[in-house]
Formats: structure tokens, sequence, C-alpha cells
């Protein structure tokens, strides 16, 4: 049997083209399920924020004003109690006794209210601070120093902290005859009012927002259901073989999710549309190659009986002793030369066509050791220009399968090491066991597979060259048929090579 046409002229590594490529996958990306969820929930979050920030702001705001606006009214009472002290001094009227007097001016105080009146010598004539259980204290020098110097007298209220237990206060002043009126509120209920609000709204929202997520969970989870059930007919046809032989789909999407007027619907509609016209496309390859494979059988089979012919007549032309001239002898021997080469070439043609169409092999014990020194002893007959080696393990290694096909594959990775290669390479056939497989080496230390052909290595009329040129005498068969042996044992072939060494290992099913 003739080897590959493969030229093996340059430096390549065939197994590094069979590693899988370099998938750089970026960065975990989000499904789409917590991509909604999580969206829809910073959204209501930040909505929740949105309305607690106008709602605490707003109310602020309009307790500052009421607040403001007792300021402006404890002012203006102050004020004209200032004006009629300042007209009648201190004195109360007749009859009235001089806390008589105070009482009949005015009301009882507020609780954490603060009034102070300054003369225009700066004498303090009052200063009180209502204390929650209702008594009064004075303030110190220094807060009225500081009510004096921070509260301008336009009767706008300012934000003033007069420090110690007071804390912080909206106060007034207003000028009175030259006299000085402070008059003010503690914004304790104002802090404490928002204070609480700020706490009921983050507990309330949080609150919200966790029933929120759950409820968005669900929601989304249910809503994408179809989306899901696609996804499942999809991954199951993804992990279907399409390669080669007769494929059937049977999954499709349910009626159900394939309603044209969602979005789910249309593309699970399409999907079912797209494995449609695969199952029917691959079904016309299919057809195609059993057509192809039926007319390479038919025609290798039908071309037997004529090259037969051809071989016998050219035979039985040069057997005789009748006088013929020198071109007519060199043209029967060219006739006999390429009739056996054409025979051979339709023997591979029509053992490929079998095995495609899943032709049963022999299955019998086959002793891949003996296999091995038949073939180096026989490749040593046949080319004494390579050194021919053989490196076997003493104990003796079986398969089952074809031994006539099995010593095909062998011959052939033989073969093509010697056409491949310049005189004095050292080729080395060598069988070990690995776990529950037998492998089959053919290692040579020639130049290596060009880099150009080392993907089509094994395919069909393989050639380096892109020339026709025949004068190896080699069909580009060789590898093919060596593969689509060993494939139909249940094996496997590879290859490696670089400058200096190229490795050639079956692996079998022991």
């Amino acid at each position: 049997m003739t080897a590959s046409a493969v030229s093996r002229s340059s430096s390549s590594s065939h197994s590094s083209s069979r590693q899988p490529a370099d998938r750089r996958s970026p960065g975990r990306r989000w499904t789409l399920r917590r991509t909604l969820v999580v969206g829809t929930s910073l959204l209501v979050a930040l909505a929740f924020v949105v309305m607690s920030l106008a709602t605490i702001v707003s109310l602020r705001s309009f307790t500052l004003d009421r607040l403001d606006q007792q300021v402006t009214e404890g002012l203006s009472f102050a004020s004209g109690r200032g004006s009629f002290e300042n007209r009648g001094g201190s004195q109360p009227p007749p009859g009235q006794d001089q806390d008589q007097g105070q009482n009949a001016d005015r009301p009882a105080p507020r609780i954490g209210s603060l009034q102070a009146v300054v003369a225009s010598d700066g004498t303090v004539r009052t200063s009180d601070y209502t204390r929650s259980d209702g008594t009064q204290v004075q303030l110190t020098a220094d807060q009225v120093a500081l009510l004096q110097a921070d509260v301008p007298t336009d009767r706008t209220p300012v934000t003033i902290d007069l420090g110690g237990d007071l804390g912080s206060f909206r106060v007034a002043a207003a000028e009175v005859d030259g006299t000085t009126v402070f008059a003010g509120n503690s914004d304790a209920d104002v802090s404490a009012t928002t204070t609480a609000l700020t706490v009921i709204l983050l507990a309330v929202s949080a609150a919200t927002l966790l029933i929120a997520v759950i409820g968005l969970s669900l929601f989304v989870r249910r809503s994408l259901r179809p989306l899901d059930r696609v996804a499942a007919v999809a991954q199951r046809v993804s992990t279907l073989s399409l390669a080669a032989g007769s494929v059937e789909i049977p999954d499709r999407v349910g009626d159900a999710d394939t309603d044209p007027t969602t979005e789910v619907g249309r593309v699970g509609a399409s999907l079912n549309g797209l494995l449609g016209h695969v199952q029917t496309s691959l079904a016309a390859r299919q057809h195609s190659e059993d057509q192809l494979r039926r007319f390479i059988a038919d025609a290798s089979h039908e071309l037997r009986t004529p090259l037969s012919s051809i071989r016998g007549y050219a035979q039985l032309s040069l057997g005789e002793d009748a006088p013929m001239t020198p071109t007519q002898a060199r043209s029967f021997d060219r006739i006999e030369s390429e009739a056996t080469r054409m025979a051979s070439l339709v023997d591979d043609l029509l053992l490929l066509a079998r095995l495609d169409a899943g032709q049963p092999l022999r299955r019998d014990e086959v002793e891949l050791t003996l296999l091995a020194v038949d073939a180096v002893s026989d490749a040593q007959a046949a080319d004494a220009t390579h050194a021919w080696r053989l490196d076997v393990t003493d104990d003796l290694i079986s398969v089952t399968g074809d031994e006539n096909r099995l010593r095909q594959v062998v011959a052939n990775l033989l073969r093509n090491a010697q056409v491949h290669t310049p005189p004095g390479t050292t080729v080395t056939l060598s069988l070990a066991r690995d776990g529950a497989e037998a492998v089959l080496r053919v290692v040579d230390d020639g130049p290596g597979i060009d880099p150009g052909v080392a993907g089509r290595l094994f395919d069909r009329f393989a050639r380096a060259d892109d020339s026709r040129n025949r004068d190896a005498g080699s069909t580009g068969l060789g590898l093919s048929i060596a593969q689509a042996i060993t494939e139909a044992h249940g094996g496997s072939i590879a290859v490696e090579s670089e400058p200096g060494r190229t490795v050639f290992a079956v692996r079998l099913p022991t």
C-alpha cells in the first residue's frame, strides 16, 4: 500500500496545532436576571433616597419656619415689655406689687425660650432661660456677649450655639428706644423631630427595599423562564455531533415559547426555524456524501476488472518471445506499471468508501508485537538506504481487530517515513502499553513536517506541492487510510513534529 504524499521538508509542530486555542475569558459577566434585579433595586433605592431627603428637608424647613414665627412673636412681646420698662421703669402700676406687675405684663414663658434686655450702656436688665421643668436661669455674661456679637438687630432669626447646657437656639433681636431686646427658642425640638423622621424613613425604606428586591427576584425569575427554556434547547443542540454522518435534531422550542407577539417568542420561533434549516442542510449534505461514496465504491469496483485485464495483456505481451521495438517494450512496461499503480489507487478508494460506509472489520486477536517485528523486517528488505530500528517491550501486546488492516496502518506509516525523509534517516518503530491502550510510534530524525501542510496532513490526496507530480509513486491517501482504519478500531492517530524529530503515534484499546 502506498504512503501519503506529504512532504516533510521543514520544521513544524503539529502537536501545537492540536492544543486548544488560548481563550482569555473576560471578567465574569452578570446574568440578565441579576442585572435586572440589581438595576431595578438600585433605581428603587435611589428613589427612596431622593424621597427621604426631600421629606427631611421639607419637614426641617417647615419646623424652622414655625420656630422662627414663634421667635418673632416672642421678640415682639419682649420689645413691647422693654418699651414699657423704659417708660415706666421697673415699678408696677399703683395697687400691684412687683410680682403681680410682672405677671400682668406677660404670660408664663414658653419652655425652652430665652429673653434678654440690654440697655444702651451695656447693662443687662434681664436674661432669662426657661428650662423644661419651668424654672428660669440667668444667662452668663459670656452668653449675653455672644448674643450681642452674633445676633443682628433687624428682627431676623439666626441660629447661634450658646454652649453649655443650652445648645443651639434660633434668636432674633431688635432695638427699642436704645435698648436691645433678644428673644429666642431652642431648636432641640426641630433636631429631635428631624432625627426621628430620618430614623423612621431609613427603617421603612430598608424594609421596603428588601421586600422589593425579593419580589423583583421572584418576578424576574418567573418572567425569564421562557428564555431559560429556549436557552436549554440551544444548549442541548450545541452538544450534538454535527460533523459527519446522519444527524437528527429532535429538540425544538415548545409552542408556548414561540409566540411572535413577545420578544422571547420571536427568539424561540427563530431558533426553531434555524434548527429546521440546519437539519435540512445536514440531510442534504449526508445525501450528497452517500451518493459520492456509492459512486466511488461502484466505480472502484467496476475498474478493478478492466485494470486486471490491462495488466494481464501487458504481461502477456512482454512474456512472448516475439520481436518488438524498444519503444514497444518500453510502452508495455509502462502500461503494466501504471495499471498496477492505478489498481492500487482503486483499492485505496474502495477501502475508504467501505470504511466511510461503516463496513464492519474483522474482530480477531492481533499480536501487535509480532506485527511490529514483521513490519520493520519488510521495511528493511524494501529499503536499505534508511536505518530501521525496532523498540518493543518483552511482553506481548495484543488488541482486538483486523490484522490485515492494522498491518496496513503500520506499513503506511513506515512507507511515509521512507518516502519523505532523505537516505540515512533513522526510523524507529516502538510499541508500548499506556494504561488500557497500546501505543505504536513511528519516530524519525528527518527534517520535519512542512507547516503549510501540517493542518491537512490526514486529508485525502493531501500533497505538499501544488504540482501534480507523481514521481514519488504516492497517491496522497496513505495517512488518511491509516487514520480511517485506526478510528474504525476505536483508536486515534496523532503527529508531533519539529526539526530532527517527527512522531506518529497510533493508540489502540487493548
